[in-house]
Formats: structure tokens, sequence, C-alpha cells
């Protein structure tokens, strides 16, 4: 493999070349197109030059382009740069430079179409095992980034976020390993084609489907940047109260389900009178199940329980969630529908969107609506920033599963969409009126996919592709030794 001077300006222009791609192709507001392209530059350097220079270049760029994180979670509450921030971005880059790393083993060995699908499921592999291990889940990884991409995202209901992943990475691959030299170019372009083909088809084929009956559903949130509710014993927390049902009575006929966002009120009781009873009575006036959250302050036992209240529409008892993914409050455990509502309804929270249950729960139970209630922890004047990639996160979990989404977060995006990941009502929150509110009718959701009922399954075949990729990298190299770039070319001469 040639290492030479007249080689340091393609490492220059790959490093560049990838970063600067990486960079507007992922983050917080990612253009889905040059995600596909990112890798590439990276990938096609690393069929002329070492291991170690293909490793560092790969780093580098991907390190590169998470600079369009570094100023959000500089200020975020949710991803601090320091450490959180900083070992997400590292680990990333680490997890690309594996991939790379394989593929350049792989390709040197002539092992063209295992290189082609041998890197893309190591990078997706191992985000499975970290997103398993990550007491915060998973989110902002390439398949967040096809939030804009209805056809892309419908791999996830057989595949789960894992296809995506893997989705997005192959062709880059596949190109990149038919231009090494030796490359087996038409057995790998033919099997990447069909696999892309095959995916995005289905795709097309899935998003022809309707949907269940149509609900018009609102989201609302009070724009005062990241706040944890005020307190009901408060004057404060009580004009809250009065000013939400305000907003809820001037909502449009015809509502079915309004969502308010994560902790909207917080107080020292398990049932406050002042928000239970108000919004039992505007439930009933509207004809429309309320979902809110609300933050319980248990002060005797020292915790705090992040609830979702769903007051159903006939004004009777409100049923109540606990957040299942929290390092804050304890965690709970039990699925819970909006009483009453016409279409299954489940409730999750914010943070429960990061990881594929419990919405995949909620769906094999039948649900085909989720209501979350959100919140961002990032200081006012920034509520805007993180909105998209969380809404997106939300969004994917309802593809997964086959479930709408109405979210409604207090310092980030509203958000309405339906099964097959088509927003339908969207707006971020902020500006100088006093509320931000959103509706629209949406299909409920198709309910229960491949992935619903199957599970991580592509995520460990991809675990296996990266094992077998492992044992042929091993493999001592043909007695013939790969040609380098520049004996190809002699040759070629």
């Amino acid at each position: 493999m040639t290492s030479k001077p007249h080689a340091r300006w393609q490492i220059a222009a790959a490093l560049l070349s990838s970063a600067a791609l990486f960079y507007f192709g992922t983050g917080l507001a990612p253009i889905a197109a040059l995600t596909w392209l990112a890798p590439f530059p990276v990938l096609l350097l690393a069929t002329r030059v070492g291991g170690w220079t293909a490793a560092g270049t790969a780093f580098g760029a991907f390190l590169l382009g998470t600079a369009n994180m570094w100023a959000y979670q500089a200020h975020s509450g949710d991803e601090p740069l320091w450490p959180f921030g900083a070992s997400i971005d590292v680990g990333m880059s680490l997890v690309f430079t594996f991939a790379v790393w394989l593929f350049w083993a792989l390709a040197r060995r002539r092992r063209t179409l295992l290189a082609s699908l041998a890197a893309p499921a190591a990078w997706t592999a191992l985000l499975y095992l970290i997103a398993t291990l990550n007491p915060m889940g998973m989110m902002g990884s390439l398949a967040n980034d096809q939030g804009d991409a209805p056809l892309v995202l419908q791999t996830a209901s057989w595949a789960g976020m894992w296809g995506v992943e893997f989705l997005v990475l192959l062709p880059a691959c596949a190109v990149a390993a038919m231009c090494a030299p030796g490359a087996s170019r038409l057995r790998t372009g033919v099997v990447a084609a069909v696999i892309v083909a095959l995916s995005l088809g289905g795709g097309a084929l899935r998003l022809s489907g309707t949907g269940g009956p149509t609900v018009r559903m609102a989201a609302i949130t009070q724009n005062a940047g990241y706040h944890w509710g005020p307190e009901l014993g408060t004057a404060r927390g009580r004009a809250l109260v009065q000013e939400y049902l305000d907003q809820i009575s001037a909502m449009p006929d015809g509502v079915q389900l309004v969502v308010l966002p994560e902790a909207a009120f917080s107080a020292k009781e398990e049932w406050p009178a002042a928000l239970v009873d108000p919004m039992r009575r505007a439930a009933k006036a509207r004809g429309a199940a309320i979902v809110v959250g609300f933050e319980y302050y248990d002060r005797p036992g020292r915790h705090n329980y992040d609830y979702a209240l769903a007051f159903p529409a006939d004004g009777s008892a409100p049923a109540r969630y606990l957040k299942h993914h929290d390092l804050v409050s304890p965690p709970g455990r039990d699925l819970v529908f909006v009483p009453g509502a016409k279409v299954p309804t489940g409730l999750v929270i914010c943070g429960d969107t990061t990881f594929p249950s419990p919405s995949l729960d909620y769906a094999a139970a039948g649900s085909r609506i989720l209501a979350v209630p959100a919140e961002l922890a990032v200081p006012p004047g920034t509520n805007d920033e993180g909105g998209w990639q969380h809404t997106r996160n939300a969004l994917l979990r309802g593809v997964e599963s086959g479930q709408s989404i109405a979210l409604s977060d207090a310092n980030g995006s509203l958000m309405l969409s339906d099964g097959y990941g088509r927003v339908l009502g969207e707006a971020r929150t902020g500006g100088p009126a006093p509320f931000t509110s959103v509706v629209a009718d949406v299909p409920a959701g198709p309910g229960q996919t491949f992935y619903t009922r199957f599970g991580d399954w592509f995520a460990w075949l991809t675990l296996a592709m990266t094992v077998a990729g492992l044992a042929f990298a091993r493999l001592r190299a043909a007695k013939r030794p790969a040609p380098t770039a520049d004996t190809a070319t002699r040759t070629a001469a």
C-alpha cells in the first residue's frame, strides 16, 4: 500500500471531504442525502493506503464532523460537552474507525463483497451493543439523521433502526470496495444493488398503506424555555393550569387527543386537586383525552416521580404512567393506555423514545398511537436547537412499532406524525407568543410490524457478519499479495 509523499494530498482531501459531508449530513439539522456520501472519501482512500493511515483518517474525519454538535453540547443539560458529549463524539468516531479498518483489512485481501457488507455491519453491531449497555439509550445516529426520509425509514419496520444504519452505509462501502485493486466488481455491485433496491422498494410499498382511522390530535406547550413545571401550590402554578385550560378550550372542533409537555406541573401531592379536577372537567367539556406531564415530589421518600396523567374524554378518573427510562425518577414498569380512547393510545415520556421499548411493548399490546410528553434540557433562548433530532428519534420509534406519534416538547418542537414516519404537523417552541400549539388529522398507525414480532434479529445478524469479517481479515493473505494502487497503474500501463 502506498504512503508516498504524492499521496498526502489524497489523505488530506479524503479527511476534509468526509468531515464536511459528516458535518452537514448529521447532527441537529442534517441533509439526509449527504449522510450516504460522507463515508465514501475515507473508504476510497482505504483501498490505496496502509491500515494506520486509513484508521487515522477515518477517526479524524468523523470527529471533525461532530463539530456540528459541539456548541449544542456546550450548554445541553442532557448531553453536556464534558464529559458526556466528548465521550459520545470520540466513541462514535472510534466505531467508525473500526468499521473503516475492517473494510481496509478485507479489501486488501480481495474479499470485496465481504468488505462491503462487514464494514456497515461492524458499525451497526457496535452501535447496537452501545445502545444496549448505555443507560441513556441511543439518539443522534445515522438512522436519526434520516428522519425526513420516510422511504428510507421504512426499513426500521422490519429491521429496526439497525437496518437503517446498515442501509445508509452500504452503498458507500460497496462502491469503494469496487474501486479497490483486484475487486470482484460485478458480484459486489449486484448484491449491494439488490439489498438497496429491496429495502427501498419495500419501503415504497409500505408507504402506500393508509393506516388506521384518523384522529385529530393537538400538542400544546408554553414558551417558557427549559423549566421543570411550577408547583401547583403556588399562584404561578394555579395560573398556568388556567392558561392551559384556555388553550385547550380554544382548540378546533373535533380534537380527540391533546398532549402537554413533560413535567408541565409539579406538586408534593400525588393527586393534586388543583390539577386533576380542572383537567377532568376540561376533558369532558371538550370530549377529548388530555395527557399531561406531571412531576410528583415525594419529600418524605426523597424521590421524584416523572408521571404522565391521561384524563379520559368522559371526565372520569385519570390513568397514570411512570417513565420507564429515567436516571433520576424511580423507573416505571407498567404499560398505561389512555382510558376509553377509540383508538388504543399508549403513554411514554421523553427519554423512553431513546430505547426500542416500551414502544414495541405497546405495539404488541395493541397500541396504534403514542402520546409523548417531553422536555429538552437546554437553557432558554436555545430551545429550538435539539428539537428536530428529538422529534425524529420518536418518529423512528413510531415506524419501528407501527404507531403514530403525538409529541409535545416544552423546549424543542411539537410533532404529530403517522405510523409511516410522515410528519403531518410540526411547530418549534419559543417565540413571542405565550404558547405554541399544533393540530393535525393523523391516521392511526398500522400496528404491529415485523420488527415488533421478531425484535433485534438484524442487529444479531450484523454481529455475526462482523465476526465473520474479523475471521477472514485474520486469515493469511494470498501468496500473491494484493496489488497496490501504484502496481495496478503500472500494470495497466
